[in-house]
């Protein structure tokens, strides 16, 4: 491990790009994620990397998918506003299944809504926000430690699995310095490239796992790149039974390996009667309301998701069963409550504690909402 650092969360964002092989990045300031893109124009050029300000989202994930085609590792980063123009491209780099990382580093919206505020309101756009039925994997960090780890985990997941990955976290994560020591290598997963025996490439033939190799454009391989739905020789095609096959694939390729991608904390549930269950800062913010409730006494633990997408059922089904009362803590109005709700399949009441006020959720709030739900002082 490298000496404890004095780091911002945006900053070991940057860190854990160059770390894992990151050499482009493409971009648009936006608040709170500027920082991403002023370091990355400092750090990238001194290690052979390029970085490109473009004129808008929609041509900065244009550039870094173009990137990946041509064999580069690369990257871009935004808020709410720019996340949403980036829909379209982030459809055809899953459809092309073209590796990329997108970080989204949330804000209160709708629209231009309140640039400087925390908020958790683009979670349910990280999911569905391109048209279409597609697959999702969707990291959510709460500390500066671990934006570095998710960092690297989306590149990694992002090439084992063609497949745009999006980091999402939000400003007071993005802003909040903290004392960390960053490893001083990390674990990097490449695509898998074609046999070069010689025989035909077909570039969507998948493998067994679901996943088909990858070749650079320009290293000898021959295909057809599109966002039309398409069979494994890589050309268009309107023949239903091999655009259902598409889809599924693209779907199980991802959801086959749930155990594989899924990341969730369980704190203090082993006997717990009320769970919270909360993610990103708010996370943060409930582990410290179970340590205070704990040292008064009230049994409650914590489900905190790494993970969003594909979101972790099983997990939280197993945690409804254990317990009296789910409180969902979110900074929206309700944006995972409902696959809580689907989770748990009335084995336990699912309470909500939602805020759109631009404020951050406090333990102060989560003590008071488990203490009006356990009848007692928390």
């Amino acid at each position: 491990m490298s000496d404890v650092q004095l780091i911002q969360g945006n900053e070991a964002c940057v860190r854990g790009a160059l770390a894992v092989g990151c050499r482009f990045y493409a971009g648009y300031p936006i608040t709170p994620s500027s920082e991403i893109a002023e370091q990355m124009v400092r750090l990238l050029p001194g290690i052979g990397g390029v970085f490109i300000q473009m004129e808008d989202e929609i041509a900065s994930l244009a550039s870094i998918i173009g990137a990946s085609i041509a064999g580069t590792k690369a990257m871009t980063a935004t808020s709410g506003p720019g996340f949403s123009l980036m829909q379209e491209h982030i459809g055809f780099a899953t459809m092309a299944e073209v590796p990329c990382v997108i970080v989204n580093v949330m804000r209160g919206g709708p629209s231009t809504g309140l640039p400087t505020s925390p908020s958790q309101g683009d979670v349910m756009q990280a999911r569905w926000g391109t048209h279409g039925d597609h697959p999702a994997i969707v990291l959510a960090p709460s500390s500066v430690g671990e934006v570095f780890d998710a960092t690297v985990r989306a590149f990694n997941l992002s090439e084992r699995f063609r497949t745009p990955v999006i980091v999402l976290y939000d400003e007071i994560v993005g802003h909040t310095r903290e004392s960390v020591a960053l490893p001083d290598s990390v674990e990097i997963v490449d695509r898998i490239q074609p046999n070069s025996d010689g025989s035909e490439f077909w570039p969507k033939r998948a493998a067994a796992d679901g996943v088909p190799p990858m070749s650079a454009f320009g290293d000898g391989h021959r295909f057809h790149i599109t966002g039309l739905t398409h069979g494994e020789r890589g050309f268009p095609t309107n023949d239903p039974q091999v655009a259902e096959a598409l889809i599924t694939r693209l779907h199980r390729k991802v959801e086959a390996h749930a155990e594989e991608i899924i990341e969730v904390e369980v704190f203090m549930m082993d006997d717990a009667e009320t769970a919270i269950f909360a993610y990103g800062i708010v996370g943060r913010s409930a582990r410290e309301a179970v340590l205070r409730a704990r040292a008064d006494g009230v049994k409650v633990g914590l489900i905190r998701p790494l993970t969003l997408w594909p979101f972790p059922y099983a997990q939280v089904a197993e945690a409804a069963k254990q317990v009296d009362t789910l409180v969902v803590a979110e900074m929206n109005l309700g944006q995972l409550i409902g696959e809580v709700e689907r989770a748990a399949v009335g084995q336990a009441e699912i309470v909500g504690y939602l805020r759109v006020d631009g404020e951050p959720i406090t333990p102060t709030a989560l003590l008071n909402v488990v203490a009006s739900v356990s009848g007692g002082q928390a």
